[in-house]
């Protein structure tokens, strides 16, 4: 197996008991990392010069609807109710195949250009097999590392999802690609009947799998206890958004160590609710993070995570002037935390927490270098946008080198992605 040596680098482990940064080579053998350190055994490996950049775990871009990707911006002045009418009501219904394919495609090779190494595809237009085929295939085509959370347009409340297909990408279309991973995308117990919310939930655990959902834009319904009842509340329990729930059924989702994923860019623009990091901060959690739709905001995981560092910041300064009369005379939270949103807790959101979003030894190889001042490695990564990333790498595997993207026809893919736009934009209705 090949063997890569990067030497040189300000390296950001994000792994526990090590500094926020360090001078570091790291090993790569493979698809994983052997070690990060000094004085590594570069015995057959490709030597790479990295003096004077910066290195960091791969990004885990934790919710996002890369089939809506063709539609890019369309969407920047909607509210919620709009999107659920143009999107869903309207362009939805008329996507082809192809389209999905072309979609996903583009938007994970989007997600790679920006760093994201690890996606949650959030795939919730998938009427047929043939559609739910057409966007693995985009999504493998890509090279991202994915996590393909199955989903189905809006139904009936009782509906429960159709754990057939389940099976069947089990069996077949995500069992074969050793980057690919599957979970449930369900409607949830917000919008679904207790009954139909506690059979997704038993579903998902049978099969081991995340099980995601949107909460927003109302408090919990009846479904929610259905679900604490029966005792589905897990680690792989996946809430997106979680505005509208109350702070005891956050505190009951921590201590269940389900996670949640904030959109805060999404939420704040659409009328989703305030982004709920400061209530997870208060009970010792911290948020994944997701950029939910490129048609209604930007796809920039980074961008994500300083809009809820910020947000938090203000609000968490807007409570001492109260009790105070001044700010906050000290950073309530860190841009490491906020960095370590869009890694390590990315990373277990989507289960994968045994397998990315730290750099250390038995970790896959999902790596960012990134090509800036390196006085402050933290600040310059959590700043960074897509100019900046020199390279990606995926199971030791490069995807971008040298600020270009690798092994793609970008020409090809640009001119698929126009055609499935101006044939999809004549249905964006409301």
């Amino acid at each position: 197996m090949s063997r890569t040596l990067l030497r040189g680098a300000r390296v950001i482990t994000m792994a526990p008991h090590r500094p926020d940064a360090e001078r570091a080579d790291v090993l790569i053998d493979g698809d994983s990392i052997a070690g990060v350190g000094e004085g590594l055994d570069e015995t057959g490996a490709e030597i790479v010069d990295v003096t004077d950049r910066i290195i960091l775990p791969g990004l885990v871009n934790a919710h996002l609807h890369t089939w809506q990707t063709a539609l890019r911006g369309v969407g920047a002045d909607w509210t919620l109710a709009d999107y659920l009418g143009r999107m869903h009501g309207g362009a939805a219904r008329h996507y082809r195949s192809e389209d999905m394919r072309v979609g996903t495609l583009a938007g994970a090779l989007s997600q790679l250009d920006r760093g994201t190494t690890t996606l949650g595809d959030w795939c919730h237009n998938t009427p047929t097999p043939e559609h739910t085929d057409a966007a693995l295939d985009g999504l493998r085509a890509s090279g991202i590392r994915g996590v393909f959370l199955h989903g189905t347009p809006y139904s009936a409340a009782d509906a429960a999802h159709p754990v057939r297909e389940i099976d069947r990408l089990l069996d077949g279309p995500v069992a074969a690609h050793p980057l690919l991973a599957l979970g449930m995308a369900v409607r949830g117990p917000q919008l679904s009947t207790p009954d139909a919310a506690v059979a997704d939930f038993r579903a998902a655990a049978e099969r081991g799998l995340v099980v995601s959902m949107h909460q927003s834009g109302g408090e919990p319904g009846p479904g929610w206890e259905a679900v604490r009842a029966a005792g589905l509340l897990s680690p792989d329990t996946n809430v997106v958004h979680g505005a509208g729930l109350t702070d005891e059924w956050i505190k009951t989702l921590v201590d269940a160590g389900a996670s949640v994923t904030c959109t805060p860019e999404n939420e704040l623009g659409q009328g989703h609710g305030f982004p709920i990091t400061g209530r997870l901060l208060r009970l010792g959690a911290a948020p994944s993070l997701g950029t939910d739709t490129d048609a209604v905001a930007p796809g920039d995981v980074l961008s994500a995570a300083r809009i809820a560092l910020a947000c938090q910041r203000g609000r968490d300064h807007d409570r001492h002037r109260q009790t105070t009369g001044s700010f906050s005379l000290t950073a309530t939270i860190t841009g490491k935390q906020a960095l370590a949103w869009a890694t390590v807790e990315g990373a277990r959101a989507l289960g994968l927490a045994g397998r990315v979003g730290r750099l250390e030894a038995g970790m896959q190889a999902d790596l960012v270098v990134i090509d800036g001042p390196t006085a402050n490695p933290v600040a310059t990564a959590l700043y960074a946008g897509s100019g900046d990333i020199e390279a990606v790498m995926i199971a030791g595997r490069w995807r971008k080198r040298d600020h270009a993207l690798l092994d793609v026809d970008l020409d090809a893919v640009r001119t698929q992605l126009r055609d499935s736009a101006a044939r999809l934009l004549s249905h964006v209705t409301g």
